[in-house]
């Protein structure tokens, strides 16, 4: 197994009492099409992008905006960088205090896509990571993790091909007009308004005679005068407004020229919000909704969740500084989070001097991590204990009580050089017990856990390792 020494992925959120003034920002954005390109065909800056740029430098941040059409990441001495074209000096990234933030043309391409991988691997904190871009840019996908929150949502079929609209439609089971929407689309772009049975047979074999490939849903449709965007940041509601529908027109997106106004929530409309973006894994969203004929006793229609909430129309309608708002919120070092790893409830660790040995990883555990040690014999500041064919000799740490089914029981501590898939995390604090009782010879506690900045899967084992070597 080739080894490497690397600083792991900092888990921010342990911080208690450092409260970072400074990080640095990266707004990962696009120009997306050649026609948004400025005379001299480079891309634009777009409105909330330079946003970030301008409050960033007002408070002392480093911030650098990335056009990911040719962005590439470059790793020499220990140090990331990531560079724009055009640029030889770059930017320098890593775990422990840049943020990226994520715009909304970046779901367009793979390889695109993919770049937001290299950082989730590098241990940047992602506003919003990959796996939250794509649900979100994916309505029907959506629904699905809107639907497992047990919101409430207007009613919703896919197309799955231009033969079986038909039977779509008998499935809505829902009386004309319904709106039929392209699976990606923003800003009301690919939504349409569908007034009968004829229209929606035309439409559909024009979009495939166009695109084959083409993927499309239905969904019912409910008359309002307008819908209510909420930004949602950390699990807080930072403001509300409320789009009217545009004359003539049946979409209430500020990009087609909807007019809006500050919105006042219930609580019901609130915790709906709230559990909204929380479906999709989101940081920092755009959720939107139709309210219901009662808010304060009905939950509302939720339409769906932005992962790159714009800000030009809810800052004027509110008045609020939201851009300035979220960069001061990831300026606090607990509400930065690198993008976790997916481990088995069983992996193989190394620990020196015992090599390769099978762990449990035991969320349930946040005391000391747990090593089996036979003839234990500690000497003032020094421990003598077996495992395994060796004997060894090390400093005494400490010792401490550990409660368990049978009852208590005092345990020492020492410290041991700790390696997890070829990265090394240094010494690592382990009670000494007798494990002959139980199935693994190490017990990881939550603190290891989030060194490692893993996630762990109950229902399998070895997800990331074999125990073949053991």
């Amino acid at each position: 197994m080739k080894t490497t020494i690397i600083k792991p992925p900092a888990i921010i959120a342990e911080v208690k009492e450092k409260k970072e003034e400074k990080y640095r920002i990266l707004v990962v954005s696009s120009g997306a099409l050649k026609s948004s390109s400025d005379a001299k065909g480079k891309a634009p800056i777009f409105h909330t992008a330079k946003r970030f740029k301008d409050e960033a430098e007002k408070t002392g941040h480093d911030v650098y905006i990335l056009q990911v059409e040719s962005a590439y990441i470059e790793y020499e001495d220990g140090v990331y960088k990531i560079y724009n074209a055009d640029d030889k000096e770059g930017f320098e990234i890593n775990s422990t205090n840049t943020v990226a933030f994520v715009r909304g043309t970046v779901r367009l391409k793979k390889s695109w896509l993919d770049l937001l991988s290299r950082l989730e691997k590098i241990g940047v904190c992602m506003v919003n990571d990959r796996d939250t871009v794509e649900v979100s840019s994916d309505k029907y996908r959506t629904y699905l993790k809107l639907q497992d929150a047990g919101l409430t949502q207007p009613k919703t079929v896919l197309i799955p091909n231009g033969e079986k609209w038909k039977e779509a439609v008998d499935n809505l089971d829902s009386k004309f007009p319904i709106i039929m929407k392209t699976l990606e689309g923003s800003k009301g772009i690919g939504v349409l308004f569908i007034e009968s049975e004829r229209q929606i047979e035309s439409l559909v074999q024009l979009l495939y005679n166009q695109n084959e490939n083409i993927d499309l849903l239905i969904q019912e449709y409910i008359k309002t005068d307008g819908d209510i965007r909420v930004i949602v940041l950390g699990g807080t509601v930072l403001a509300a407004m409320k789009r009217s529908v545009i004359e003539g027109d049946f979409r209430s997106n500020i990009s087609q020229g909807a007019e809006a106004k500050e919105y006042s929530l219930t609580d019901l409309e609130i915790e709906h919000s709230l559990l909204a973006a929380k479906s999709i894994n989101g940081s920092w969203t755009a959720v939107d909704f139709i309210p219901s004929e009662n808010p304060e006793k009905d939950p509302p229609y939720i339409l769906e969740v932005n992962h790159s909430p714009g800000t030009t129309g809810i800052e004027k309608a509110t008045g609020k500084n939201i851009v300035k708002t979220v960069i001061d919120y990831y300026s606090n070092p607990n509400n930065r989070y690198s993008v976790p790893s997916q481990v088995g409830y069983l992996e193989v660790v190394k620990i020196t001097p015992f090599g390769e040995l099978v762990a449990k990883f035991d969320t349930g555990n946040a005391r000391y991590s747990v090593l089996h040690a036979e003839d234990i014999k500690v000497d003032g500041k020094k421990i003598t204990f077996t495992h395994g064919d060796k004997t060894i000799k090390t400093n005494y740490v400490g010792d401490y009580i550990s409660q368990t089914g049978g009852g208590e029981d005092e345990r020492p501590i020492v410290e041991l050089d700790f390696e997890f898939t070829g990265t090394k995390y240094g010494k690592i604090q382990f009670g000494l017990n007798n494990r002959d009782n139980f199935n693994t010879e190490v017990l990881l506690n939550r603190k290891i856990m989030r060194l490692m900045n893993v996630m762990v899967n109950p229902s399998r084992k070895y997800v990331v390792t074999t125990k073949f070597s053991v």
